[in-house]
């Protein structure tokens, strides 16, 4: 199970994964290229909220087809398991993605104690590295 959030998460059986041996696959990478996973997700058919799928279908990403499914590939490292582990965490990246909603903020100056505090801060930053080096008597 893929936890998303305290009241969200990705059930084990909605996950697919494949393993992937790339053609031609020789010399040197042949470990990293058998160990290669595709991760398949249907989001039309999954457990998620309709929020959820909803801004996960109007998202712009390459990964997600037209019919709903999303289809990550990873074959960064020589294992299988941390390839399976790499797709979960890019699934989760993703999703969590699409549903941060931005929070409205509007543009404000710092407040006068704030700004004096600043002064006084890089003031008195400048002395003691004004003083570094030397020596005092």
């Amino acid at each position: 199970m893929l936890k998303l959030s305290n009241n969200v998460a990705i059930q084990d059986w909605e996950l697919q994964f494949t393993q992937i041996r790339a053609q031609g696959a020789g010399g040197q990478n042949v470990n990293k290229v058998a160990s290669a996973v595709h991760l398949r997700f249907d989001v039309l058919h999954s457990t998620l909220p309709p929020f959820y799928k909803e801004r996960l279908m109007a998202l712009s990403d390459q990964r997600i087809s037209k019919e709903g499914v999303i289809i990550i590939k990873a074959q960064t490292f020589r294992t299988l398991e941390k390839n399976r582990d790499d797709a979960l965490r890019r699934l989760k990246a993703l999703i969590l993605e699409a549903v941060k909603i931005e929070k409205a903020r509007r543009p404000t100056k710092p407040s006068k104690s704030a700004r004096r505090k600043r002064v006084d801060e890089k003031t008195r930053k400048g002395k003691t590295k004004a003083l570094r080096g030397k020596v005092q008597l």
